[in-house]
């Protein structure tokens, strides 16, 4: 156990901040944010082109260095390094929270491992913003970012994500946009849901509607912006009426090897929730599998 003081003696310590940037809107850059950036030794950044154009605009002059996914490992160790040798510095990412769907969450990782203090600030991501707005439940919410690129493996995502009750958040690029709410429309079922575009820009759009709305919005217009989807949670009597009822058409035989087979269960710990399942003496489990 490790207990983090962030702000005793931040003076005289080496720290990791967390910056979050503007996904969009420059205006949403705290006062605090530009603080901490003016005022770190380091910024370590996704796209250090990117991020020099965010200090010029606020007139931020300290160095900036590159940490990205193909970097990750070898900039991570030097930049633990330095923190550890008493440097702030300040990790952010092209546009928003620094770890969500962006690089950060290995150097956080370390920095922990290596007791170094990890402060983050509160700011910009299109997450919430999307959700807030959306007009669908705000809580529970499961984020999970961006779906794998193959068809088929976002597929067992999904279905992975069927019974899940709380709203779905999901980042998805142009390109994808029509694949992924056709997938999500077969697996998930028409279901509310509210894609928003371009998040503080100009052309921030919401489509709200059901799943096949959106979908068919998506496939009569030209698909622009870098996109949040929001899709209602699974109505979760239903999902209890599917899961107490799953197994009525097996035989109590195939009920048990259902365990076995797919559970890895013990033959005895199948049998015991077996019995649960259908609510009958496990003895008279017991004895359909093991005599009849």
């Amino acid at each position: 156990m490790w207990q983090q003081k962030s702000f005793e003696n931040e003076e005289q310590k080496g720290i990791l901040y967390l910056v979050p940037t503007p996904i969009g809107n420059l205006e949403d850059m705290s006062f605090r944010a530009v603080r901490i950036l003016k005022e770190a030794d380091l910024i370590a950044a996704e796209d250090t082109r990117n991020t020099k154009k965010l200090c010029n605009y606020f007139e931020i002059q300290t160095p900036v260095v590159s940490y990205h996914e193909h970097n990750k490992e070898s900039s991570g160790e030097k930049l633990i390094h330095k923190i550890k040798e008493g440097m702030k510095i300040a990790l952010v990412s092209d546009a928003g929270m620094p770890a969500i769907s962006d690089p950060g969450y290995e150097l956080v990782e370390a920095a922990i491992s290596e007791r170094v203090p990890v402060v983050p600030l509160p700011g910009a991501n299109a997450a919430l913003p999307a959700l807030v707005a959306s007009g669908l439940t705000c809580q529970p919410f499961y984020f999970y970012g961006f779906l794998n690129r193959s068809k088929k493996e976002k597929k067992l995502e999904l279905e992975s994500l069927k019974k899940q009750t709380g709203t779905l958040i999901f980042y998805e690029s142009p390109h994808r946009l029509k694949e992924t709410l056709t997938v999500m429309n077969e697996i998930l079922g028409n279901r509310k849901a509210a894609i928003c575009r371009e998040l503080t820009k100009k052309f921030e759009e919401f489509i709200r509607g059901s799943l096949a709305e959106v979908l068919e919005w998506a496939q009569r217009n030209e698909i622009r912006g870098e996109f949040c989807l929001i899709i209602e949670g699974a109505d979760e009597s239903k999902v209890n009426e599917e899961e107490s009822t799953w197994w009525e058409t097996l035989s109590i035989e195939e009920h048990v090897n259902h365990y076995i087979s797919l559970k890895n269960l013990p033959s005895k710990e199948a049998i015991k929730q077996t019995a649960k399942d259908r609510a009958i003496n496990k003895r008279d489990v017991y004895q359909s599998y093991h005599i009849d």
